[in-house]
């Protein structure tokens, strides 16, 4: 995984409408986008699009006075990304307090309890 650039909590709601369309998109296409989710205005997501342009995040080309807009970075190398970045900040990068904290928290059901020994169990390797 090359380097993935940081992105910030209102970037992400931008990228996520990247990742969800196949095709470039045009700042408006965005804007349309977001307008169930956000009361942004049309400069604010510009703005975010610009600053993950200059991240390396997205990417674009002009075609006839338009910039089609699209990413660079998948929505997967992002996650990954942002987990390791958080275990390192808050645990110290260690991976088992975390899984602790999160296990003693969250209510988990039988279902969820049998995934994770089956993903534990073929770690064993």
């Amino acid at each position: 995984m090359s380097e993935i650039p940081r992105i910030s909590e209102a970037e992400w709601e931008v990228m996520k409408i990247f990742w969800s369309r196949s095709a470039p998109c045009t700042a408006h296409e965005i804007f349309e986008a977001l307008q169930g989710f956000s009361k942004w205005k049309t400069n604010t997501v510009k703005t975010l699009i610009t600053r993950l342009v200059k991240k390396g995040a997205l990417g674009f080309q002009e075609q006839r006075r338009v910039y089609l807009y699209f990413s660079l970075v998948t929505e997967e190398d992002c996650i990954k990304s942002e987990a390791k970045t958080f275990i390192r900040r808050v645990f110290g990068g260690a991976l088992k307090p975390m899984l602790v904290t999160f296990l003693q928290e969250e209510k988990l059901s039988q279902e969820d309890i049998a995934e994770l020994k089956q993903l534990l169990e073929g770690r064993k390797d």
